[in-house]
């Protein structure tokens, strides 16, 4: 069973506004970074976009190992205590992407750990390079596309 760390992010400029997600999957094990997903969401508010990376980042982690253990990092509070069960899900959208979320998970051993922002760089990138450029991102990219390397 591998162990994946899930970095994800997302924003929107304006809120709602032309929306963006990153996540970044590393190996739990090495450290290293197996994928970059920016992906651009069209018109959307942050807090969809924020849900949006969590569940690009758990497909992505399944897909490599459907048995895998994930720590899922992310810099909304807000995201980390509802998909904790700590406070509750009221909007309609997210209810959506919580239960898409859950449903990845199944039984595998999930944590959500909240970090700083300054600490999640690389899904920011990722989720504003979406922003930026939603015509040419809508999948995996490699991390020097986020010049952040």
């Amino acid at each position: 069973m591998a162990t994946f760390i899930v970095e994800a992010d997302g924003g929107s400029r304006g809120n709602p506004g032309p929306g963006g997600s990153g996540s970044i999957l590393i190996d739990g094990a090495t450290g290293e970074v197996l994928e970059t997903i920016p992906r651009s969401l069209g018109r959307c508010t942050n807090n969809v976009a924020e849900y949006t990376g969590l569940v690009i980042g758990l497909e992505a982690a399944f897909a490599r190992d459907p048995q895998a253990s994930v720590d899922v990092r992310m810099d909304s509070k807000l995201v980390v205590e509802q998909m904790s069960g700590r406070w509750k899900i009221k909007h309609p959208d997210m209810q959506k992407l919580a239960a898409t979320a859950r449903e990845l998970i199944g039984k595998n051993p999930v944590t959500f750990t909240w970090i700083p922002r300054a600490e999640n760089k690389r899904a920011d990138a990722a989720a504003n390079l979406a922003m930026d450029h939603p015509e040419q991102y809508r999948g995996p990219v490699p991390d020097e596309a986020l010049g952040l390397f």
